[in-house]
């Protein structure tokens, strides 16, 4: 299993940005895909989460409204669209398989003006 996530940087209060995350070494459209966030002397959080077909999406209330989570299974990438960004959503931000907990190396998100 590997999955890349790309797409961080930074960005000032109240803009957006689209991460992406592409996955290997696994059958993509079989599984329920993540996206997690660690922001600086915090634990892990789980942001969201879609299931194989895209259809059933969860969101943890601190995003909802502002994050979107999607998939192209034909390019085995998931996404995540982050809008009305906040200096509190600042973090490493992972894409992760939820079935045997497997992460990639996380893209760094800097809100910030």
């Amino acid at each position: 299993v590997q999955l890349v996530e790309s797409g961080g940087g930074l960005v000032q209060p109240g803009g957006s940005l689209r991460l992406s995350c592409e996955a290997s070494g696994f059958i993509f459209s079989s599984f329920y895909m993540a996206w997690s966030r660690q922001a600086p002397g915090k634990g892990r959080e789980l942001v969201a989460s879609i299931g194989p077909a895209g259809a059933h999406t969860t969101y943890d209330d601190s995003v909802k409204d502002r994050f979107t989570i999607s998939r192209d299974n034909a390019k085995n990438t998931v996404y995540l669209h982050m809008n009305n960004l906040k200096p509190e959503d600042t973090a490493v931000y992972y894409c992760g398989r939820r079935l045997g907990n497997y992460w990639g190396q996380g893209t760094q998100v800097t809100v910030s003006s």
